[in-house]
């Protein structure tokens, strides 16, 4: 490597960007995967989400085609990583970002999967009659859930590099992706299909407040490794 790009990685170090970035690499659930300031860094917690998932009974010994949608996918990372687990399965990812999109669509060639990428803004489309999308029997979302006040607990590599778009919910509703999420969930989900989110641990209650009033049951709040509540899984 030449001495002048060496010199431009470690004043880019210095200025705290993720090292992510720096490579345009990192790794989720032991796949490569192709990031960028357009998506999120993927998080050790979406690995134990998709380890919640693929643990779970309803699924882990299923064979046969099923449905998954991903929402707000960001780098791909949980949709390629289901594909991946789920050989059979028809999986769906959607996001509002075009950019993300593209970064998408390139994770999952490099891990040779086949993911339906689709752009849609959830907060503003009608689910019902916008796309034409088949019922799923898992709908997994981790939809941006940080407060503005959290901001002050937050380093600066996240707050000055990752995008706002995908991390801070409105102040004004917080829970606003969960309850768009879960209402269209119960209309295209299959009787039994399963409904899988990350959280907000400060959250954790009014999220399943949502859920059990959209109808959903069996509704169980699952702990990450640091004992924090920050998942949430449900069934139709």
């Amino acid at each position: 490597m030449e001495k002048k790009s060496i010199e431009a990685i470690v004043v880019r170090l210095k200025n705290l960007e993720p090292v992510q970035y720096i490579l345009g690499e990192t790794e989720f659930y032991g796949l490569p995967f192709e990031v960028s300031p357009a998506v999120l860094i993927p998080r050790p917690e979406t690995e134990e989400l998709v380890r919640f998932i693929l643990s779970a009974n309803e699924l882990k010994a299923s064979s046969e085609q099923i449905n998954i949608l991903d929402v707000g996918t960001g780098s791909g990372c949980i949709a390629i990583a289901l594909a991946r687990n789920f050989p059979a399965a028809q999986v769906y990812a959607l996001d509002i970002s075009e950019n993300a999109l593209q970064i998408g669509k390139q994770n999952a060639l490099r891990n040779g999967v086949a993911i339906h990428f689709f752009r849609a803004d959830v907060l503003s489309m009608d689910w019902d009659t916008d796309l034409a999308l088949p019922d799923f029997d898992l709908i997994v979302s981790n939809p941006p859930y940080v407060e503005n006040s959290e901001k002050v607990l937050m380093s600066r590599n996240v707050l000055e590099y990752e995008p706002h778009d995908a991390l801070f919910a409105p102040d004004s509703d917080p829970v606003v992706f969960y309850r768009r999420i879960a209402g269209f969930a119960i209309r295209k989900m299959t009787v039994g299909g399963l409904l899988f989110f990350e959280i907000n641990p400060a959250h954790s209650g009014l999220i399943g407040q949502i859920l059990r009033q959209k109808r959903f049951r069996d509704i169980e709040v699952l702990k990450d490794l640091s004992e924090k509540k920050r998942f949430i899984k449900a069934k139709r």
